[in-house]
């Protein structure tokens, strides 16, 4: 029997945001990639997270993708906007803004490099929660933000906000992630940040995964989530492991750079990356495509 449908599906890929041959947004090559992941099979779509490059898409450049993935969506599938910064006052600032766009959800990331303690963290998102409407997924990823978030904190926010409905957790510690699973509202979804670690999380009553490697084979992510929905463990372990190898492909180096790639190599060039970071190397590339060929997404 499977769990019941979280709010904003399983498969959610964190959208990567093409660039033309100058590094500016390319909005036409935008619509036609939001509409490929959503025939592909994507139950929402993260605009502008970590693999959308948000650390180098500014504020008015973001409204731009927003506003496009809206339209391209059509209102198939929920838009959810990545709001989040290191500023408290500017998340809120700027979602209000965002908000008025028609997005479904906001996902705020822990603020990075100010380092706040877990009374900060708390005090930040809640001041977040509080001057919204919209549902809110946070986003724990201390390999790029340099502290964790705990399972106390995100209980306790989960637990005194309403609108806090989600986290998508890339913290790699599967005990946190279990104490959050096991003392979450009955209505709060807990995603994997990492697609090697979704099977894993999902065995725990995870819900599903914000993903990279859904901008490439979104059917293929799609089907594990499903079959872990189902509880169909060993269909879902072997699919798991026949990916397996590109999910780790992937972040060989810095993401998004080899999901870029990837996308040109399957036939859909989306730009490269802005400084900086990097294009992939031939070397990288060549690898790449050798281990699209060995999964089976590349003919």
């Amino acid at each position: 029997m499977s769990q019941l449908q979280p709010r904003f599906g399983r498969m959610i890929p964190a959208m990567v945001t093409p660039f033309d041959e100058n590094g500016e947004l390319d909005l036409a090559r935008t619509e036609q990639l939001v509409d490929r992941l959503i025939t592909g099979g994507s139950d929402a779509l993260v605009i502008n997270g970590t693999t959308g490059e948000s650390p180098t898409v500014f504020y008015p450049q973001k409204m731009d993708l927003f506003r496009v993935a809206l339209s391209a969506a059509k209102g198939r599938v929920p838009i959810i906007a990545n709001v989040g910064d290191n500023c408290t006052a500017d998340t809120i600032s700027f979602a209000s803004d965002v908000e008025k766009l028609g997005v479904d959800a906001f996902m705020c990331v822990v603020p990075y490099y100010n380092k706040p303690p877990q009374e900060g963290l708390y005090a930040h998102f809640k001041s977040i929660a509080d001057a919204l409407d919209l549902p809110i997924i946070l986003y724990n990823i201390p390999g790029r933000c340099v502290i964790n978030m705990t399972a106390e904190t995100t209980l306790s926010l989960a637990h005194n906000c309403d609108n806090i409905v989600a986290i998508k957790e890339a913290s790699g510690d599967m005990a946190q992630i279990k104490t959050i699973i096991d003392n979450m509202p009955a209505d709060f979804d807990v995603y994997s940040g990492d697609d090697s670690a979704t099977l894993d999380i999902m065995k725990l009553g995870g819900s599903g995964v914000i993903s990279t490697i859904g901008n490439v084979a979104p059917d293929r992510m799609r089907e594990i989530c499903y079959l872990c929905a189902n509880g169909d463990w060993d269909a879902a372990s072997a699919a798991n492991n026949a990916l397996m190898p590109l999910m780790e492909g992937l972040f060989a180096t810095s993401n998004p750079i080899l999901v870029k790639e990837a996308l040109k190599l399957a036939g859909f060039p989306v730009g490269g990356v802005r400084l900086p970071l990097v294009d992939a190397t031939p070397k990288q590339s060549k690898q790449l495509q050798d281990i699209m060929r060995e999964v089976g997404v590349l003919d």
